[in-house]
């Protein structure tokens, strides 16, 4: 699904250049849950930015699905966040004071989806995402931070993406709360086969993950299977 060749980003000002990433290759295959760790400062922000087409490489190139998005222009970069890519960030970015079912059927009508197949398609997403009918039609500022962490998961697989991007899902959660996010991104992979990259600093969430690729200044320092994934399970 992804492939990263010799992925360099420099980043220009009036003090300089500054190299956010040097030189990053490797590849996720179609179906896996990959953790990307690293300090601050460590590259990983402009990784996830290239990664959720937001950004392009400066230079080397970046495949997903096959095409060359290190290439593509504005307008084509665009069509690949709304149809490849779901996003899920920190601060859920829910509208306050839209119901449930309509902040996970916003991307739908952006995309000219007729209104009833929107409302079955953001039924089937929230369910996945691991809420019940009867959340469906409280306003999103109703509902805890986990059930609003699960909302805008649900609104990242609405239209079916090819990956999904959560970018410090849990920062703004209590541990317990944040167990149950996690939870619900190794559901979605393990009995939806959704393609999973997940952006932290922190050790104990990357552990959630098959693989973790740990950044620093710049570059992948490494690269490995995750052997204490299966203890993490026996604990939930």
């Amino acid at each position: 699904m992804i492939e990263c060749r010799q992925i360099t980003k420099i980043y220009q000002s009036g003090a300089g250049d500054t190299a956010a990433l040097k030189d990053v290759s490797f590849d996720i295959k179609d179906g896996e849950f990959v953790a990307i760790i690293g300090p601050s400062g460590s590259g990983k922000s402009t990784l996830m930015h290239i990664l959720g087409a937001l950004d392009t490489p400066t230079s080397g190139q970046y495949f997903l699905d096959g095409r060359d998005v290190s290439k593509l222009s504005d307008d084509e970069l665009a069509d690949i966040r709304k149809n490849k890519i779901g996003f899920v960030f920190q601060s859920f970015n829910l509208l306050p004071r839209a119901t449930v079912l309509r902040n996970v059927m916003l991307p739908l009508v952006y995309a000219d989806v007729p209104k009833e197949q929107r409302e079955a398609q953001a039924k089937v997403a929230l369910k996945n995402a691991g809420l019940d009918g009867s959340h469906f039609h409280h306003l999103s500022n109703q509902l805890s931070g986990g059930q609003m962490q699960r909302v805008a998961i649900a609104r990242a697989l609405v239209n079916n993406p090819s990956l999904i991007l959560a970018d410090e899902p849990t920062g703004n959660l209590d541990t317990k709360t944040g167990e149950i996010v996690l939870e619900t991104f190794r559901r979605l992979n393990q009995e939806h086969n959704h393609t999973i990259i997940l952006i932290t600093h922190e050790h104990d969430v990357a552990e959630h993950a098959d693989r973790i690729i740990h950044i620093r200044d710049g570059h992948i320092i490494a690269d490995a299977k995750n052997g204490k994934r299966h203890e993490i399970i026996d604990k939930i």
